[in-house]
């Protein structure tokens, strides 16, 4: 039964697929305030919404990560994939707002609906996933019946 444990779970994300997507997401928004393109964001989106409307599997930041990373995937800790993909709708609909902000002739607004996905992002590559308070706080609500 232990290798049962060790088996690669559909519902599970490998970490460094995990720490992937967040580097890409706070280099991302870096790279695009640095150049002031805010057509950088939207591209963070688009690598986004596959993970959110499908499955973080889904996402062509998983497909390059499965081969950039596959020597580190196997024995990787792991993380559930709807963490990942709540964390991922927190982002893409921040990215979203900044694309609306941006369309709006509003770039200070969208730059800072920008820059709390990077600073996000940031917080979770160094330990503190603020998203996953975010999460847990939500499904203790919800269990709580309010």
């Amino acid at each position: 039964m232990a290798l049962a444990s060790s088996v690669n779970r559909p519902a599970e994300v490998p970490l460094p697929l995990v720490q992937l997507n967040r580097a890409v997401l706070l280099l991302g928004v870096l790279v695009a305030l640095l150049l002031q393109q805010p057509l950088l964001t939207t591209a963070l989106l688009l690598l986004l919404l596959p993970s959110v409307l499908v499955s973080p599997a889904a996402s062509p930041l998983a497909w390059v990560g499965r081969r950039l990373l596959a020597s580190r995937l196997a024995g990787a800790p792991r993380e559930a994939a709807e963490l990942l993909r709540f964390n991922n709708t927190l982002a893409a609909l921040l990215l979203g707002l900044a694309q609306l902000a941006f369309l709006a002739g509003l770039p200070l607004l969208g730059w800072v609906l920008a820059g709390l996905v990077a600073l996000a992002a940031a917080l979770a590559l160094a330990g503190f996933c603020l998203g996953c308070v975010l999460f847990y706080q939500l499904r203790r609500l919800r269990a709580s019946g309010r």
